[in-house]
């Protein structure tokens, strides 16, 4: 059983509701106020404001969500560079091993900051132009070509990044209206870009014989070709 409730005490009673017996002169003295400002040089005392307690840690779920959501884990791996082959240098001759251009001989011109291979083919010789591939994708060769004047320092990986294009919104009749497949045109800088770096490749491939015919030609096995037994 709840302990009763003491009754209200006070200095003060009340005549009537809301109006005390004493005015509030007299309780300014009888309830020692002015001892208190005379003992403080006059002021009332006032206190400091206690700092504000910190927030309580998050009360935990009693039921646990009946869904389960997927956390993203933190990535706290560093990346490494990629270490190039040592049968890769600058002017090897590689073959592709996938890709559009699978079994066709390029021409290595340097490594990008991804760890990628900057190659060509070069364009006129074989249709394989600028572009850039994985290393894992690759077979070094011993035919290596001079590339002393070619300049490649305007190459690297923002050159080959693709612009987004904005999704246009079509309306009712262009709904189920046929599309036209619109054909996209390579920039006239990219090309003359591709004619500045095989220019000095062409004369360079130009003075080896038969090496413009070897880098024309397809790679392919065989019947009877055993890859373990190349050397390339």
């Amino acid at each position: 059983m709840a302990a009763p409730r003491k009754p209200r005490t006070t200095r003060n009673p009340d005549l009537v509701r809301g109006i005390g017996k004493h005015s509030r002169s007299k309780m300014y003295h009888k309830r020692g106020i002015w001892a208190i400002k005379a003992k403080n040089g006059g002021v009332l005392p006032r206190h400091e404001k206690k700092a504000a307690e910190p927030a309580p840690a998050a009360k935990v779920p009693k039921f646990y969500p009946a869904d389960d959501f997927k956390k993203p884990l933190a990535n706290t791996r560093k990346p490494k560079p990629t270490h190039l082959k040592a049968s890769i240098t600058p002017g090897t001759v590689l073959i592709l091993l996938a890709g559009r251009f699978m079994g066709k001989r390029v021409v290595f011109l340097k490594q990008l900051t991804s760890g990628l291979l900057l190659v060509t083919g070069p364009f006129k010789v074989n249709g394989v132009p600028l572009r850039r591939v994985n290393q894992a994708y690759v077979i070094g060769t011993s035919t290596k070509v001079d590339i002393s004047g070619v300049n490649v320092e305007k190459f690297d990986d923002k050159y080959f990044a693709k612009e987004v294009q904005k999704k246009k919104t079509k309306g009712e009749g262009e709904f189920f209206e046929t599309e036209k497949q619109e054909t996209k045109s390579l920039p006239q800088e990219k090309k003359d870009d591709q004619k500045a770096v095989d220019a000095p490749l062409l004369k360079a491939i130009e003075g080896v014989p038969d090496l413009r015919a070897y880098l024309a030609a397809r790679f392919s096995l065989r019947a009877g070709m055993k890859p373990h037994e190349l050397v390339f």
